[in-house]
């Protein structure tokens, strides 16, 4: 079974970007932990399964980070389900989730299924607009989220989010400090070995994605993380 736990290193795809046969082989094949098929937007049956059997070519675990129903399928190595905390819009906490265990919970196998307590902080991204995020946190409301995955709702994976911007370290710090018992997930921005390394001072697993499809040596140098630890 392949857990979250051991994930220092992800690299995130998105089904509704195009990537190259050869980019595609250098992403699995360049030694990072796992690779998250997600998006936000465009996420389709069709393009998920065309990107998750491109993956199954290699050995690298695969999982889905589940943003629809419609594109649910068997065949990842694990499911990531995430509650947007920071959402004013219910669906986006559990309405998701509920829907999927009326469907499907008769034959759910829950052990390859995580839950993350997500928190979405870049304004502008699909994501935060999808989803009605507040985005306006301060490190209090910070702190407080970080206590209320860790302590009471007892999420194993909290996922900080600045989708497509770097983000604030001391947010990351602060919710780190928060949550000692939970695997805390930076994503948002990382564009080189520099940023993947100050993240991963708080974060115990960074997620790198845009800048595969900008410039590919420097996305692949992140891998060095797990070589260059703090």
């Amino acid at each position: 079974m392949y857990e979250v736990k051991d994930w220092e290193h992800v690299f995130k795809l998105d089904p509704a970007n195009e990537i190259d046969d050869s980019t595609l082989q250098q992403v699995c094949e360049s030694g990072t932990d796992a690779i998250i098929i997600g998006g936000t937007d465009n996420v389709t049956l069709d393009n998920v399964l065309d990107l998750m059997s491109r993956v199954r070519r290699y050995t690298v675990p695969c999982a889905l980070e589940i943003s629809n129903l419609e594109s649910v399928i068997p065949g990842f190595d694990r499911y990531l389900v995430p509650a947007v905390l920071n959402s004013s819009n219910v669906t986006f906490h559990n309405g998701l989730l509920i829907e999927a265990l009326k469907q499907y919970g008769h034959m759910i196998d829950f052990e390859e299924f995580t839950m993350e307590g997500y928190i979405v902080m870049n304004p502008d991204s699909k994501v935060a607009k999808l989803t009605a995020a507040d985005t306006t946190l301060s490190e209090d409301d910070m702190y407080a989220y970080g206590q209320m995955v860790n302590h009471f709702y007892k999420f194993p994976v909290c996922y900080l989010e600045y989708s497509g911007t770097y983000g604030d370290v001391t947010m990351l710090k602060t919710l780190k400090a928060a949550c000692p018992d939970t695997r805390l997930i930076y994503g948002g921005g990382i564009e080189n070995l520099s940023q993947a390394l100050e993240m991963k001072q708080y974060a115990d697993t960074i997620v790198v994605g845009n800048v595969i499809y900008k410039d590919l040596k420097r996305a692949l140098e992140t891998v060095k993380i797990k070589a260059q630890k703090g």
